[in-house]
């Protein structure tokens, strides 16, 4: 079978390549570009736990050393310090096996020129990708068994594939090509960016000072560690106008660190930018055999949203389903899922943006009018900087096409069916230990057994006592390759609790006790259920027009307070 083609060379198309050979299936990487990226200190992205230990298990361990976890999440607003919230997994806390309890995981914050070759270096090694450079396309034909492209001087060649994912960026060509339109709203934020070296009073911690009193503050600025003492600094600009000199720049920088520091400290200026964010969503994802995913298919980034984060998402999503169709034959309802799952997580999180820009950046309103309402903006900002809440948690596929009948019945665990599962310790028959996490991505769903006591039995004899053997046997009769594992406990569940996991890591299903039809009708469902003839998802009614896309025209955002502080949106 023709591999498949993946269009663009950035981390999202070398992410996605990686994650198909994971799983057997070859792939061909067409980039436009001569093959590197030039080191840019002021361009970096922060990655989630579920992100970055998807780049880890591609064979990109080493982003560690190159990038740092904070230690912790600083929000100041003038001369106050309004929330200090020490984070697992950041430096101090970087020997400890399990995450520690009532903290929220570290972001890692990397160069993303340094994630760029960490994943080229990856491909390098990967025999099943062929990586070519000076690779434009400018032609894309289409046909019920495959789909070709022409790449254009100084390198013209025709490609064949089985199926090809637009990776190209926000101009992308693959979209183009397509006919794919792309809405939204343009300059959504503004800011003026610059990565410099000096010593300012949070090592390792991240900083978000809203309205600062000094005179150049403007209203937000953000400071996130990189080691060998490197920041990255964020400075809010209004939606349009103020041009940023760099005269201007340096007056901001030198007026930043004198208020933070109580005089100009020495600093080494490394690079400097201006950074415009957009919020775009293309109407379809999915055209025949072609996709779109990263910034070809979204663009968000406000309020501390990480667009690279969810392209990332985009890429282990689709990865283990075309690698089931590759395999397999094909699953055109397990490849409808993908537009499904990941563009209404994303449209979620672009209405939420959306929903809380107004309240965030609105003026006094209700700062004036409602006790404790600047606690609660500054918890809305936290969570799109830290990924929780709304505007930044890893998505839930409750609603997915490849959801089995009756889901919400079997909730019988802390994690609800479609939610990303705990990165609990698991042990394979084999006797092999290691992380949840670490078995994910093999293109083989999980069966996961809860059996307390068995970190200390002798395998040989959990292995044949219990309930083992009847699970043994129902997972034996599930359709498709599925790996069984055993782990001492989960949040929320009982002894001999039986949970399913798609290869993505998301949870179909738990059941209490091993249930083999149930098992077997929900791995069904999560494999994208019977075959069926060829069909392409509905393209959005045209009655929403370019200016109606569905996060483009929210309800009208309230900001509910609480008595705590906090803030909710609805």
């Amino acid at each position: 079978m023709d591999p498949v083609i993946v269009v663009g060379a950035g981390p999202v198309g070398l992410t996605l390549s990686l994650a198909l050979a994971a799983q057997g299936v070859p792939s061909v990487v067409l980039d436009e570009g001569p093959g590197t990226e030039e080191p840019r200190p002021a361009r970096t992205v922060v990655l989630r736990e579920d992100t970055a230990d998807l780049v880890g298990r591609l064979g990109c361990r080493e982003l560690d050393r190159v990038g740092l976890r904070w230690a912790g999440w600083r929000s100041m607003r003038r001369k106050q310090l309004v929330r200090d919230v020490p984070l697992s997994g950041g430096r101090g806390h970087e020997e400890a096996e399990e995450p520690l309890p009532g903290l929220l995981p570290a972001p890692l914050h990397v160069p993303q020129h340094a994630l760029s070759g960490a994943l080229r270096a990856a491909v390098d090694k990967a025999p099943l990708v062929q990586l070519v450079p000076m690779s434009r396309i400018d032609t894309l034909e289409q046909d019920p068994d495959g789909i070709t492209v022409h790449t254009r001087e100084p390198g013209s060649t025709w490609w064949r594939g089985s199926y090809l994912v637009g990776c190209d960026g926000a101009r992308s060509t693959v979209r183009k090509l397509l006919d794919i339109r792309f809405p939204g709203r343009t300059a959504v934020e503004r800011h003026a960016v610059a990565a410099l070296r000096a010593e300012l009073p949070w090592p390792d911690e991240a900083v978000l000072h809203r309205q600062p009193p000094w005179r150049t503050g403007g209203a937000e600025i953000s400071a996130r560690p990189l080691p060998d003492g490197v920041w990255r600094l964020d400075w809010l600009l209004p939606p349009r106008g103020e041009l940023v000199t760099p005269e201007a720049l340096i007056t901001r920088i030198r007026d930043t660190l004198a208020g933070w520091c109580g005089e100009t400290p020495a600093y080494e200026l490394l690079d400097t930018g201006v950074h415009t964010l957009h919020h775009r969503l293309a109407r379809r994802w999915r055209k025949q055999r072609a996709f779109l995913a990263g910034d070809a298919a979204h663009l968000l980034g406000a309020l501390g949203t990480q667009g690279l984060d969810e392209g990332l998402r985009d890429a282990e999503n689709l990865a283990w389903k075309l690698a089931h169709a590759w395999h397999h034959g094909p699953a055109e309802q397990l490849l409808d899922s993908y537009q499904a799952e990941r563009r209404a997580a994303v449209a979620a999180r672009l209405r939420a943006a959306d929903q809380s820009l107004p309240i965030l950046r609105g003026g006094g309103g209700l700062r004036t009018l409602v006790p404790g309402a600047a606690r609660g903006h500054d918890t809305l900002l936290s969570d799109g900087h830290l990924g929780c809440g709304a505007l930044g948690a890893p998505p839930s596929y409750s609603h997915s096409p490849l959801a089995p009948p009756h889901a919400e019945a079997h909730t019988v665990v802390g994690t609800p069916p479609g939610a990303p599962v705990t990165d609990v310790t698991v042990t394979a028959p084999d006797g092999t230990t290691g992380r949840l996490r670490e078995r994910l991505g093999q293109g083989k769903p999980l069966v996961i057994l809860v059996a307390p006591g068995t970190g200390v039995w002798d395998r040989r004899h959990w292995r044949t006592a219990g309930v083992m053997p009847r699970l043994t046997d129902a997972v034996a009769a599930l359709p498709g390759p599925t790996e069984l594992l055993v782990t001492e406990s989960y949040p929320g569940a009982s002894a001999h609790t039986v949970l399913l996991v798609r290869p993505d890591g998301h949870l179909v299903a738990a059941f209490g006790g091993v249930r083999p039809a149930e098992l077997h009708t929900a791995a069904r469902a999560a494999l994208g259920g019977a075959p069926r003839g060829t069909r392409e998802p509905a393209e959005p009614e045209d009655g929403e027009g370019e200016r109606g896309t569905d996060h483009e025209r929210p309800p009208r955002a309230r900001a509910r307070v609480h008595a705590d502080g906090t803030a909710a949106i609805t």
